[in-house]
């Protein structure tokens, strides 16, 4: 091939190359065209959908303006575990359409048996758990008549884990907490007040039932297992709130990973994750949160103790916690003075002028008496000292063991009553009860008496 030849065909290699060239370059601008166009659309349809994560996750999943109305009400119990065993059970709610959330707490010891009097601790729900969650899941369905198929079992190492990747939580603990159990490696050791609690410390928070000196939450505030469910119900609003504020794309991932290790549940991500993207629009403070109705005594002939759900109150509960329906009030014994709606029974000697009653006498406020000691004949005592001074004692029954003798009234119950009562159950120890109580005073039998 002479010179001129070579030349030739050294040239149309270089015009192949420089087509392909621009081909090739001609390609990547129009599939980068087609991708700034797609991310422009969908940074669009972020915005559209709130923007932020949540757009973020609502658009990833291909969400619009209506795909909330298209989801159910989502009811899962919630399982606290360790060694085994779960300190707590509670039915929780979720509805993302109006954004209302509600938590049930029901104590480990509920009766689920047939007669208390034998209780033993296979009767109790907690032991039920053991047996396999289905069966946990059917008495909770009974109990309070909702038709919950789902759970979620986090094991406390999870809350340890979940805690530190969000770095810590703040929080109020509402005592002095001191325990120690060398069988279960548990030990407690936390002052009380408004601190950041790590993942260590606030597993000790939410297992801790009372001291080890027996000395455990005050009644008013919930004692032994009715006082670590309230501290539960509000450590997991603070931690929930705590996790949404510092939510982002790489802690999602995280916590998809320490859900992967730690949380066994029935649930499927086909099942929840249109429900993610709406959680982070959640207003904590709307939380809903209330505990079974019932008292905790123990069982008249295994002397077991066992919380006894107070069967007629549960629907109420249920009804005002999950549907917003508050419960029917009895108008039978009303009548009118005046222009205002008054109980028939307190149109009697002791109504007086203008409208108005007297404040609760003697025969008019009803008494419940429980006993924190294991001598019933404490119990026996005070009721008869108070139906011997004209008293109607309504409740009687046992509750957790406490240390001191205390009664708990209404606002509206007389002091020189009070006094009396203070005297009849020999203590000092007076508070203020919920206006909501079922009896106008509760006196509790302390160790002291």
């Amino acid at each position: 091939m002479d010179k001129q030849a070579k030349e030739k065909n050294k040239n149309m290699i270089n015009n192949t190359k420089k087509k392909k060239k621009h081909i090739a370059l001609k390609v990547f601008l129009v599939i980068l065209l087609i991708l700034l166009i797609a991310v422009a659309i969908f940074m669009v349809k972020v915005q559209q959908n709130g923007g932020g994560i949540t757009g973020i996750l609502k658009t990833s999943l291909g969400h619009d303006n209506d795909t909330v109305n298209r989801l159910d009400k989502l009811y899962c119990l919630i399982l606290g575990q360790s060694q085994n065993l779960t300190d707590t059970i509670i039915l929780a709610s979720y509805d993302p359409k109006t954004q209302e959330a509600a938590m049930l707490s029901i104590p480990r010891d509920t009766f689920v048996g047939q007669n208390k009097d034998y209780a033993g601790g296979m009767d109790k729900i907690n032991a039920i758990y053991q047996t396999g969650v289905e069966n946990l899941l059917q008495d909770v369905r009974e109990i309070t008549g909702i038709d919950v198929r789902y759970y979620l079992k986090v094991d406390t190492e999870a809350l340890k884990v979940l805690v530190d990747e969000i770095g810590g939580v703040y929080f109020d603990v509402p005592i002095d907490m001191h325990y120690t159990d060398r069988g279960q490696n548990l030990y407690i050791d936390l002052k009380a007040g408004y601190q950041l609690l790590d993942g260590d410390k606030a597993e000790q928070l939410v297992r801790f039932r009372h001291n080890s000196d027996g000395t455990t939450y005050p009644y008013e505030y919930g004692m032994e297992d009715l006082g670590r469910m309230r501290t539960q119900k509000e450590f997991l609003k603070e931690l929930l709130r705590q996790t949404i504020e510092n939510m982002d794309i790489n802690t999602v991932f995280s916590f998809l990973d320490i859900a992967e290790q730690y949380v066994e549940t029935n649930l499927n991500f086909d099942a929840i994750k249109d429900y993610v993207p709406y959680v982070f629009e959640y207003n904590v403070d709307n939380l809903k949160t209330d505990t079974l109705p019932g008292i905790s005594e123990q069982a008249a002939v295994t002397g077991t103790w066992i919380y006894t759900v107070y069967e007629d109150e549960v629907p109420d509960v249920i009804n005002k916690l999950f549907y917003n329906i508050e419960p029917e009030q009895d108008n039978e014994d009303t009548n009118t003075v005046d222009g205002n709606t008054v109980d028939s029974n307190t149109i009697d000697e002791n109504t007086i002028s203008e409208g108005t009653t007297s404040e609760p006498e003697i025969k008019d406020i009803t008494i419940e008496v429980l006993n924190g000691t294991r001598d019933t004949n404490n119990l026996n005592e005070v009721v008869a000292k108070l139906e011997s001074a004209g008293y109607t004692v309504t409740q009687t029954g046992n509750t957790s063991a406490t240390s001191s003798t205390t009664i708990i009234a209404k606002e509206d119950v007389k002091e020189s009553l009070l006094n009396e009562l203070q005297d009849i159950a020999e203590t000092e120890y007076v508070t203020t009860g919920s206006s909501e109580r079922t009896t106008d005073v509760t006196i509790i039998i302390g160790a002291d008496y």
